[in-house]
């Protein structure tokens, strides 16, 4: 059975990076979320249809940083 999403916003996003150890500020969440001139977001964010707000599925934040985490592991050197 596959897991079900969970949308999150910038604040519970924020949150669920500090449990992790990452402490980011307000701002910083708020820069990650924006577009850049290219169109790209540092962090897969999208606005909510129905309440306009943006929104990130939480599965997919976690798993940015653990691949980002398995990455430096496997390149270090040992």
């Amino acid at each position: 059975m596959s897991n079900i999403p969970c949308y999150i916003n910038l604040r519970q996003a924020r949150i669920v990076l500090s449990d992790m150890g990452v402490a980011l500020s307000d701002r910083q969440m708020k820069r990650a979320a924006e577009m850049s001139a290219h169109g790209k977001r540092k962090l897969p964010f999208f606005i909510d249809p129905i309440d306009g707000k943006l929104k990130i599925e939480k599965g997919t934040l976690v798993k940015i940083y653990r691949e980002l985490q398995v990455d430096a592991e496997n390149n270090s050197i040992s």
